[in-house]
């Protein structure tokens, strides 16, 4: 696993609109399908990664946690599956449904998507406000694969919850880190 930091984008910047399929339902999502929720939490994931697998039960707690909150969540991966076959979309799909996740997950195969983004981790987090203007892009809690530091999703739920009570979130953020993004050739 080649070990990566998220690239940290500047704050304020518009959200990238995109148009991917739900690994779930077959839906075609985009920036617009979440247009009534006062935030957007972007995720790039994927199924192989230990570090997603590191913190895959609170990536589900979160989606249950703020349910019914004006917060809407989807999850992106953009791994080259022909290296990487267990980001296929249909792995991706029992990913979904062994963690019940009540959010989208959708695959990006073009990668352009993760470009837009800047996302080169994963996972990578990208949180934007209502006008959509990135407010968080950064790590979820200190832990990692082999540190004692518990998974708690701190940073991250810290940052949403400022969004969702309309306060600025704190700019001083630290990057994510994860499994880089696997690039087509």
């Amino acid at each position: 696993m080649a070990q990566t930091e998220s690239t940290m984008p500047a704050l304020g910047r518009p959200a990238a609109d995109f148009h991917l399929p739900n690994v779930v339902s077959g839906a075609t999502l985009s920036l617009a399908s979440f247009a009534a929720k006062q935030a957007l939490l972007v995720m790039f994931i994927s199924r192989h990664c230990p570090y997603v697998q590191h913190v895959k039960h609170e990536l589900a707690r979160l989606g249950k946690d703020y349910a019914g909150r004006p917060l809407a969540i989807v999850a992106i991966s953009s791994n080259y599956v022909v290296q990487y076959p267990e980001d296929k979309p249909e792995h991706l799909r029992a990913m979904a449904v062994e963690l019940d996740l009540n959010y989208p997950i959708c695959y990006d195969e073009t990668q352009e998507v993760a470009k837009a983004y800047d996302a080169a981790c994963t996972p990578d987090f990208f949180l934007y406000d209502e006008q959509r203007r990135l407010v968080y892009r950064g790590q979820l809690d200190g832990a990692r694969p082999r540190n004692d530091v518990p998974v708690t999703g701190a940073d991250l739920r810290a940052a949403i919850d400022a969004v969702l009570a309309g306060q600025p979130v704190n700019p001083q953020q630290r990057p994510s880190m994860g499994c880089n993004i696997k690039w087509r050739p």
